[in-house]
Formats: C-alpha cells, sequence, structure tokens
C-alpha cells in the first residue's frame, strides 16, 4: 500500500513539472495563413528586400519556433491536417520547434464560437470523447510518419469556457470540458509522449478567470502540461478589460507568476498582437512583453508567439508586415530581445 500510495504521489508531483527541465526560451509565430497568402500571390520579404520563403524568414528574423492551428474538415482546405503538414515540413527543414493548435472544429474556435465539427454534430458525449482522441492521434500520425516531432500540443484554443459546445461548455458542463481535454491529452502522449500539452485561454491578464477554469480541470481529473495564454493589448482596450497597454502586461505577468505557482506548470504566451498602424509603438509593447516575460516572471514562462505577424494590414489589424509583404518595426523586437 506505501508503494501505491508513493507512486501516485510521484505521479501527482510529476503530472505538471512536465518540460519544466527546458530553460529555452521560445519566440515564435503562428504564420498559418501562410500557404493562401501564398496561393493569392503574396511574397515575403526581408529587411533588404530579399524574397523569402515565410517560414525561413522569422527564422531569419530571430524566432525559433512555429506554431500551426489545424481544423477537422474545413470547406476550403486551408488549416486542414494536410495544410498544416506542408508548413509544419518547412518548419522541420529550418530547425525551428513546432506547436500545433487543435481547434476541434471546421472553422476558427476562440472565447465566442466553439463549434462542433460537422460530423461529430450528433454524437453522444462517449463518442465525442472518442472523436478527440482520433482526430488527435490521425493529425499526430501524420506527423509522425512524416518524421516531424512537435515540441507542443494545444488541446483547444482559447477554451476559456471550454470547447465543442454545448457539450464541453466549461460553465455548464465542466467534468465534461474537463473529459474532453483528458482525451485529447492522453492521445497526444499516445503517439508523443514526451511533448508538452497546453490549455490555452484568452485574456491573460485575468487571473479570476485562469483560477475558474484550472481549478475546474483540476477537480474533475482534467490534465494539461502547460498554461497558454492569449495577450493582445489592442482587444483588451477596446473591450475596456483594462485601461491602457500598461495595465495588460503588467496583470499578464502577475497573472504568468500566479498560476505557475498555483498549478505548478510552466507558461508561454502562445498568441499576441500589436496594432500594424503603429509599428513603433508596437514594437516597444512586444520588447517589453519578450523582456518581461523572459527575466520578471520566475523563469516560469517559456516563451511568446506573434499570432500571424506575415498578414497583410487590411482586414487583420494586428500583423507585422506590410501590404507587400515587408516586416515592420514590430518584428524588430524579436531580433533585438
Amino acid at each position: 500500500m506505501k508503494k501505491i500510495i508513493y507512486l501516485a504521489w510521484m505521479a501527482l508531483c510529476s503530472f505538471h513539472a512536465y518540460g519544466q527541465t527546458d530553460t529555452t526560451f521560445y519566440k515564435g509565430a503562428d504564420i498559418s495563413w501562410t500557404t493562401q497568402l501564398e496561393a493569392e500571390g503574396h511574397r515575403f520579404y526581408n529587411q533588404k528586400g530579399e524574397e523569402r520563403e515565410c517560414t525561413a524568414l522569422m527564422k531569419e528574423l530571430g524566432l525559433n519556433a512555429i506554431r500551426l492551428r489545424v481544423w477537422v474538415d474545413p470547406e476550403d482546405g486551408w488549416s486542414s491536417k494536410e495544410d498544416m503538414l506542408t508548413l509544419a515540413k518547412r518548419a522541420q527543414a529550418n530547425d525551428m520547434e513546432l506547436m500545433v493548435d487543435f481547434h476541434y472544429s471546421d472553422v476558427w474556435a476562440d472565447p465566442a464560437h466553439q463549434t462542433i465539427p460537422r460530423a461529430w454534430q450528433n454524437l453522444s458525449f462517449e463518442d465525442l470523447k472518442k472523436a478527440v482522441a482520433t482526430h488527435t492521434r490521425d493529425v499526430l500520425l501524420l506527423l509522425k510518419n512524416s518524421g516531424i516531432k512537435p515540441r507542443w500540443v494545444q488541446v483547444g484554443n482559447e477554451t476559456s469556457d471550454g470547447f465543442l459546445w454545448e457539450v464541453g461548455r466549461a460553465s455548464t458542463n465542466m467534468p465534461q470540458y474537463a473529459a474532453l481535454t483528458t482525451a485529447g491529452y492522453d492521445a497526444v502522449k499516445d503517439i508523443f509522449p514526451e511533448t508538452i500539452v497546453i490549455v490555452h485561454l484568452d485574456n491573460g491578464f485575468n487571473n479570476e478567470l485562469y483560477n475558474y477554469i484550472f481549478d475546474g480541470l483540476k477537480a474533475n481529473g482534467g490534465k494539461w502540461d502547460m498554461i497558454g495564454m492569449s495577450l493582445y493589448p489592442y482587444w483588451s482596450i477596446m473591450y475596456k478589460h483594462v485601461k491602457n497597454a500598461d495595465e495588460a502586461i503588467t496583470r499578464c505577468m502577475d497573472n504568468i507568476r500566479r498560476v505557475s505557482r498555483k498549478y505548478n506548470c510552466p507558461v508561454m504566451i502562445v498568441e499576441t498582437g500589436m496594432e500594424s498602424a503603429k509599428p513603433e509603438e508596437g514594437k516597444a509593447q512586444l520588447a517589453r512583453i519578450i523582456r518581461q516575460a523572459r527575466m520578471e516572471t520566475e523563469g516560469k514562462c517559456r516563451g511568446v508567439f506573434y499570432w500571424e505577424p506575415e498578414c497583410k494590414p487590411t482586414p487583420y489589424v494586428l500583423g507585422a508586415f506590410t501590404a507587400d509583404g515587408h516586416p515592420t518595426a514590430i518584428m524588430e523586437a524579436f531580433t533585438e530581445n
């Protein structure tokens, strides 16, 4: 009995300590739109005006990791597992670490939208867990069979109220949200036992939100290795969650320290973005986020990822490139920090 108790205690202690031996600070970008932009004729250039493939350009700009989303059955094929694989191969060719972001939807998944894939809509809860596991394994096997091992996998995207609504909505079905998360977690470990599994929420400054979700997951057997955060000062100000960028960043850093201590796990800012129309201001904000995440979080924040920096400034207003494919001053924050 003592041995069983000891082994259980060791498993509990090691659960959230997973991945803490890696001291590398990662600077990354989600560039999932790249293939679609290329198909539309868009090209990318470095600071000297020399044309570059987007992934290689990110490496040239000082980044060491790439994040890619994957949808279940997108109508136009973009962000499908095959599309993701195309960019994953480029990341590997450029010796960059890979993060795979499972949306578990056919379209965008975020705090306002967590739509069950069309093919899963009539499944029971038990069958939905199986579908999550099967989809997760299928995508990761595609990578494994191509000789690619992701360093991180997100089980859900900005699951601040769960995912696969209404079945997995956290505010009404926390146990089911936890079970679906665990189904994804276990599927990741089936294929890549050493890959770090992330649970990702928005509003990284909101400590109350993080306590609510991760307390709920913990109480219901939910599993994770790392906490992922979104931090968008621009949107947070627009929606009046904070007064200014300083408040958003300061509170986010405090939240990183708090949740990493409470849940004994590392944290990563897996999405951020600055107003493209104000590149110098954006550079200063991003530089501050990188510096403070690296130096002022007790070593618990393991990196910062920019969301879709390569995008044109319209319609997306938080990119970090010009309309003709050149990096703006915002990207210098990665090179200089």
